[in-house]
C-alpha cells in the first residue's frame, strides 16, 4: 500500500516514535569534534510529506501510478541512502587522530579520512588535534612575539644550588603523542605540563650554580629540564610529547641586579689579573730556569778547566822534577833560561855594551812592538 502522510492508523513510523531505531537525542553522540556531538539525522516523515506534495504538483491525477510510486521510492532510498552515510560515518582531518569510545569504553583510533562507526550513544568519536604544536611560557604573562610579557616573579624566581636568586622564564613546546592517554589521563593538559615544567627548572637550578646558567650552561640546562619534564608526563601516563625547553630570560633579580653586575666586574678582574700573572709566570720561569742552567753548566766547564790545567801543571812539575833528578847543573840552566824568557817577553829591554866603546847602549829594535802597532793600524 502506497505511504499515506495523513493517515491516522498504525502503519506509519511516527507511531513508533520516530523510526525502526527510535530518535536519537539531539547535539549529542558521535559527532567529529572533541566533544562528541554529531548532526542531528532528518525527519524522514516531514521529507516524505514534502516529496508527496511536490509530487502532487508535478504528474497530473494527484501523483497515481506505478511511475510515481517508484520516483517516489527513489526518492525515499536516497534520502535514507544520505541520512545513512551522514549517520554511520564520520571525518578525521589531516591533523586529527579519532578515537572511538563504544558504551564509553575505548575501542578502537581511527586515522585520517572517512571512516564507520555506529550511532550514538553505542559509539562516540574525539578526534584532537595530534599535529598542533602548544606551547605553555613559565615566568611571563601575555608575551608576544618578542617574548616579552609581564614577569610572574612567584613563577620565575629560583634558588640556586650556590644560594643565589635568579630570575628565569622559559617556554616549553609539546604536542600529543597517544591520543588515548592525553584524552583520559589528563584532566588539564597545559596546567600538568606547566606544573612539571616549573618543578624541573627548579630541580635543575637547584644543583646549578648561577655563573654556568647566565654564560655557557644555558644549553645544557634546556636539555636537562626537557628530560625531566617527559619523564614526569611520562610517569602520568598523560600521552603528551616534550619537544622542546627555550629559555627566554635569565638574570639576576632587578632589585640587585646592580650589585650582581658589580660582583660580575670584579670577578672578571679577579679572572684577567690571574691570567695576566699566569703569563707572566710562564715567561719567566722558564727564563729563569734557563739562566740556571746556563750558569750550572759555564761552573762545571770552569771547574774542569781548572782542574785540567791544575793537574797539566802537576804533570809538568812531576816532568821537570824527574829531568833534575837526571841532570841537575842542565835543568837549572834550562829553567833559568825559560824563566828569563817568560819575564822579558812581557818587558821593555835596553841592552848595554860594557866593553866601552860608544856610549855603551846598543839600539835596539822592538820589532815585536813595531808588529803589533802595525797590525793594529792596520785594522
Amino acid at each position: 500500500m502506497p505511504w499515506d502522510n495523513q493517515s491516522s492508523g498504525g502503519g506509519g513510523w511516527k507511531s513508533t516514535g520516530g523510526g525502526p531505531w527510535g530518535q536519537p537525542p539531539r547535539n549529542s553522540g558521535g559527532g567529529g569534534g572533541g566533544s562528541g556531538g554529531g548532526p542531528t539525522p532528518p525527519d524522514l516523515e516531514e521529507l516524505l510529506r514534502r516529496s508527496q506534495d511536490r509530487l502532487k504538483n508535478v504528474f497530473p491525477g494527484g501523483g497515481g501510478g506505478g511511475v510515481n510510486r517508484l520516483v517516489v521510492i527513489g526518492i525515499i532510498a536516497a534520502i535514507v541512502v544520505f541520512a545513512a552515510f551522514q549517520f554511520f560515518t564520520f571525518r578525521v582531518q589531516p591533523d586529527e587522530q579519532g578515537v572511538v569510545l563504544r558504551f564509553g569504553e575505548y575501542n578502537r583510533e581511527a586515522a585520517p579520512g572517512l571512516n564507520f562507526r555506529l550511532p550514538y550513544p553505542i559509539e562516540t568519536v574525539f578526534t584532537p588535534r595530534v599535529t598542533r604544536v602548544n606551547r605553555v611560557t613559565i615566568g611571563q604573562f601575555g608575551e608576544d612575539t618578542n617574548n616579552s610579557g609581564r614577569d610572574i616573579p612567584e613563577e620565575s624566581l629560583m634558588l640556586t644550588g650556590d644560594e643565589n636568586i635568579v630570575d628565569i622564564d622559559f617556554s616549553v613546546f609539546w604536542e600529543i603523542g597517544n591520543a588515548r592517554n592525553y584524552l583520559f589521563n589528563m584532566e588539564d593538559p597545559d596546567g600538568s605540563v606547566k606544573a612539571a615544567a616549573e618543578s624541573a627548572m627548579r630541580e635543575v637550578v637547584g644543583r646549578s650554580n648561577i655563573q654556568p646558567l647566565l654564560t655557557q650552561a644555558r644549553q645544557i640546562t634546556e636539555s636537562e629540564v626537557q628530560e625531566l619534564i617527559q619523564q614526569t608526563m611520562d610517569e602520568y601516563g598523560s600521552g603528551v610529547q616534550v619537544n622542546q625547553v627555550q629559555l627566554l630570560k635569565v638574570d639576576p633579580p632587578s632589585e640587585v641586579i646592580d650589585a650582581f653586575r658589580d660582583v660580575q666586574a670584579a670577578r672578571a678582574d679577579q679572572e684577567r689579573l690571574q691570567n695576566e700573572a699566569q703569563t707572566y709566570a710562564n715567561r719567566i720561569i722558564p727564563e729563569a730556569r734557563g739562566q740556571a742552567s746556563q750558569i750550572t753548566e759555564a761552573a762545571i766547564a770552569y771547574r774542569d778547566r781548572i782542574t785540567n790545567e791544575a793537574q797539566g801543571q802537576a804533570d809538568r812539575f812531576t816532568q821537570v822534577y824527574d829531568s833534575y833528578r837526571t841532570a841537575p847543573d842542565v835543568t837549572r840552566q834550562r829553567m833559568y833560561l825559560e824563566t828569563l824568557e817568560d819575564v822579558f817577553s812581557n818587558t821593555s829591554k835596553v841592552i848595554i855594551d860594557e866593553s866601552g866603546a860608544g856610549s855603551g847602549v846598543v839600539p835596539y829594535l822592538p820589532l815585536d812592538s813595531l808588529e803589533r802597532r802595525t797590525t793594529g793600524g792596520g785594522n
